[in-house]
């Protein structure tokens, strides 16, 4: 149904969402955001799903934004722009509000828009060889539609740490950022994923889903208004002159003008 996803349910309800791009490290494409969107629709409508465990296929767990979907934003025209950033952060937004647990099996490598989608997670438990970071400030862009779930998840003070200066951490960092909520070799991941989908299993769903939704209502306001912000914000870095240089420069396989020896 999904050409970037696939999705498995079990006999118990639960769901597990892989996204399907293994050769592209699992960025996310206009196609995957639409996906994405698409399939928090399906597992939030669908009575019986009781959890829904988010994860990538192969080495990746998701590399962020595809980068020739980036570029191809240098091209448009600002309400093309505005559309395309929106896309993502409707997505973003989708996944956060899910009516159902959503279990992060993060099994390698998240950076860019990859650590919004792990942010969305309620529970996320990687492996423990992944590395992630916020990376978009070296295209010079920055971590807009993703910033409201990945500062709702870290708190303002451990988000500073890494949200400006994209530099690479590992998974016990992470726990560190409470990004992640465990660490384990990968070989244990599906277990550790099992203790963490099986309590769930024997709670009211209808429950599951207000108390939820209470935790959104009581914790940072992410509401209309802060996903436009956050879309002009986006909009904004890919209609200045650092973002076209940046990603110009990764295509070219050469440094950005800004970039300094260290």
């Amino acid at each position: 149904m999904f050409e970037t996803l696939t999705v498995e349910t079990d006999t118990r309800g639960v769901a597990t969402l892989s996204m399907n791009r293994p050769d592209k490290h699992n960025a996310m494409s206009a196609q995957m955001i639409a996906d994405l969107a698409a399939a928090a629709a399906q597992l939030g409508a669908d009575d019986a799903v009781r959890v829904v465990v988010l994860t990538g296929i192969g080495k990746s767990f998701c590399a962020g934004g595809d980068l020739a979907w980036m570029k191809d934003q240098m091209q448009v025209d600002p309400r093309t722009r505005a559309r395309e950033a929106g896309g993502l952060a409707r997505a973003l937004q989708a996944l956060n509000t899910l009516p159902k647990p959503v279990i992060g099996a993060i099994q390698g490598n998240a950076f860019g828009g990859g650590i919004g989608l792990v942010s969305i997670c309620d529970v996320a438990i990687g492996a423990d060889h992944l590395k992630m970071g916020l990376t978009e400030t070296r295209l010079g862009l920055i971590p807009a539609t993703i910033g409201p779930y990945v500062i709702a998840r870290m708190g303002e003070a451990k988000a500073r740490r890494v949200f400006m200066s994209a530099r690479l951490f590992g998974a016990e960092e992470a726990v560190k950022l409470d990004l992640l909520a465990g660490i384990v070799p990968a070989e244990q991941l599906a277990d550790a994923i099992e203790a963490e989908v099986v309590p769930y299993l024997s709670c009211a769903p209808g429950a599951v889903a207000a108390a939820k939704a209470l935790t959104r209502r009581l914790g940072p306001v992410i509401d209309d208004a802060t996903i436009e912000h956050t879309i002009g914000e986006l909009v904004a870095r890919w209609e200045g002159d650092e973002a076209p240089e940046g990603i110009d420069a990764f295509f070219a396989k050469r440094k950005p003008v800004w970039q300094r020896e260290s």
